[in-house]
């Protein structure tokens, strides 16, 4: 059987005067309210049109469909959560520990603070796995977490450090789904943070090429 076609991602044209990023910001404001107020399943172009309080045809202008609008607010996610942990994670001037708890803390609460929008996104987005944005995100993290590893555990091994990013990787976004998935308070939240942060700062601290 010949592979469906891919619908399409990109935007029409992309915003250069105030209004029409005016506009754009509109539109993806409107997706929001109505992804996390009628779900996957009643997400169209229609109703993103409607909360906007514009026609669909110009929605049309800037989203060729509702995929194209979806997988920009993918990238929105990516971008901010991406940018948050660059951020907190990079910041050479602190301590390694200090670094990984306020990034930890940082992450699980954005994880809280956007569970409902994220658990509707997953539902309605395809796979974007495997996009090119996606991909360049990934690189971009894992290049920021095994900076921070080896700054982290010097004594460490080549193979131990990229296990280690991995498993700190794969920790933090686990755990931290999992955690906002509990609706926790903000005090619950931060307990979760600094005891993930705590455990593997432990394991990090004892690495050495001869383990």
């Amino acid at each position: 059987m010949p592979r469906s076609k891919r619908p399409a991602l990109a935007p029409r044209k992309q915003p250069v005067q105030a209004r029409s990023s005016e506009l754009v910001a509109s539109l993806l404001e409107a997706a929001v309210r109505v992804l996390s107020r009628e779900g996957a399943a009643r997400f169209t172009t229609i109703r993103v049109a409607e909360t906007a309080g514009v026609s669909v045809g110009s929605l049309y202008q800037y989203f060729p469909n509702k995929q194209a609008i979806l997988f920009r607010l993918q990238q929105d996610e990516w971008e901010k959560t991406g940018a948050a942990i660059d951020t907190l994670l990079g910041d050479t001037s602190r301590a390694p520990a200090e670094r990984l708890r306020a990034t930890m803390r940082a992450f699980f609460q954005s994880e809280c603070d956007e569970a409902p929008l994220r658990l509707a996104l997953d539902a309605a987005t395809p796979n974007y796995h495997d996009a090119p944005e996606s991909k360049a995100h990934r690189r971009r993290s894992r290049s920021v977490v095994r900076a921070f590893v080896a700054a982290a555990a010097p004594r460490a091994s080549p193979s131990q450090r990229r296990f280690a990013a991995d498993l700190l990787f794969m920790t933090m976004t686990a755990i931290g789904k999992q955690v906002s998935e509990r609706r926790p308070t903000e005090a619950e939240a931060r307990r979760w943070a600094d005891a993930t942060a705590a455990m593997v700062t432990g394991y990090l601290a004892q690495l050495s090429p001869g383990d």
